[in-house]
């Protein structure tokens, strides 16, 4: 049998928070009946790939309070209202987090971080000769350390476990997988 879309007959606001929403969206199928499902409604997410001159990527080692540990990924964080565009908020979390900042800036690609329970995107950038613009001060509840990683060392980090932020993961599949950026022909 070929499956069915689902069809919401209502949704509504089960909790709310500064980060997500928590919606209750009652559902009907052909099928299967009517059921309710929870969703978390949270904004578009960026993330981006700082690479210097010298091949170094400049990563954030940052405490995760889901798991309880630090983990090692790029910077990024939620579009913002007043983000003009994902780039420009790429761009802007690049900058608040490690202090640094390029004028050489590409999509990537994006995706769904979780389709199941989510319906946000995340989109990935990556950064170009990035250069030092201004030094970086944790505030709020963010506990961070920027950490400049060798490029050649990043699949040996994702394969040994030492890299596991699923949407870091996502960026470094996109830059050598699946949308490397075109060379550019160097002038001569």
């Amino acid at each position: 049998m070929k499956p069915r879309k689902w069809k919401t007959l209502r949704s509504d606001v089960a909790y709310s928070t500064p980060i997500f929403d928590l919606y209750r969206r009652r559902s009907t199928h052909a099928r299967r009946g009517e059921r309710d499902f929870f969703i978390l409604d949270a904004p578009n997410w960026v993330n981006i790939i700082p690479l210097a001159k010298n091949g170094d990527v400049v990563m954030i080692r940052q405490w995760r309070h889901g798991i309880s540990e630090f983990t090692l990924e790029v910077p990024g964080g939620m579009v913002d209202p007043e983000d003009p565009s994902p780039m420009h908020a790429a761009r802007r979390e690049m900058v608040e987090e490690t202090g640094f900042d390029s004028d050489a800036i590409v999509e990537l690609g994006k995706v769904h971080p979780n389709p199941a329970i989510q319906g946000n995107i995340c989109f990935s950038f990556l950064a170009e000769n990035v250069r030092q613009v201004e030094r970086v001060v944790s505030l709020g509840d963010e506990e961070t350390e920027v950490v400049m990683v060798p490029m050649r060392e990043i699949r040996g980090m994702i394969a040994s476990g030492d890299i596991m932020h699923a949407l870091t993961i996502a960026a470094f599949s996109f830059l050598h997988v699946y949308n490397p950026p075109p060379k550019r022909r160097r002038k001569k």
